[in-house]
């Protein structure tokens, strides 16, 4: 038996930093764990996570994907409950996880930054399994970290945007320092985080040093006013 780890995936930068320095750290990570809400979430990256697929070849790690019922966050009063219910599908998936034979489930990545919502609920879900919790980007310098990614040699497109300062023209943007210099003065002016913690903005990895192959996008972009996102028409490994 060995120590098995599980990440918590959707593709997007925190998580596949997350992923990033538990491989650094010599943890045996065996699954990647996407969830695909059909809907708004309290908990969960949404957008672009069906490309988990590609990026779990690329990266080489087996994948299990959970299919939940539509949250509609929207239209829930009591965040508290939404985010108790949401977390019920990730910890039955790792429960199926920890029974498979030869599986002796260590502990479990995260990608949370600053999200006390998230991170107690998964550190709760952690003790209830038994498990230990990575989530190396918590309470970090987002600056830092963002500027650890790019030398890394993370490539990070932008995917979806939903704040003041974030017009179309960042859709599909690499998130690189030229970004990220653009968003910190976006922070002065409209309190954009730079890391778009409070879902300012949302990113997709297409490449990094932990990844064989590049994800090639083709897509169009959806503008609604005041926020978006882009519709993946096309994606391959390169």
């Amino acid at each position: 038996m060995t120590d098995d780890w599980v990440s918590l995936f959707s593709g997007g930068k925190d998580s596949s930093w997350a992923l990033y320095r538990a491989l650094e750290a010599d943890k045996n990570v065996s699954r990647l764990l996407t969830v695909h809400p059909a809907g708004d979430s309290y908990m969960y990256h949404t957008p672009a996570t069906r490309l988990a697929g590609l990026a779990a070849e690329s990266v080489g790690i087996d994948l299990v994907e959970v299919e939940p019922d539509d949250f509609g966050a929207d239209d829930v009063d009591d965040a508290s409950a939404q985010g108790d219910a949401e977390l019920e599908p990730m910890e039955a998936a790792l429960r199926e996880v920890a029974a498979e034979d030869g599986f002796d489930l260590a502990g479990v990545t995260a990608g949370a930054v600053e999200s006390e919502f998230q991170t107690s609920r998964i550190r709760a879900m952690c003790d209830r399994l038994g498990v230990d919790l990575f989530a190396p980007l918590w309470g970090n310098d987002p600056v830092a970290l963002a500027e650890a990614m790019f030398e890394a040699g993370f490539e990070i497109r932008i995917v979806q945007v939903a704040a003041y300062g974030l017009d179309e023209s960042w859709l599909g943007r690499r998130y690189n320092a030229d970004a990220l210099d653009d968003l910190l003065a976006l922070r002065s002016e409209y309190g954009v985080h730079p890391l778009g913690e409070g879902g300012e903005f949302e990113t997709y990895v297409v490449d990094g040093p932990h990844m064989d192959r590049r994800i090639q996008l083709s897509y169009e972009t959806v503008w609604h006013g005041d926020r978006g996102h882009i519709e993946v028409t096309d994606a391959e490994l390169g």
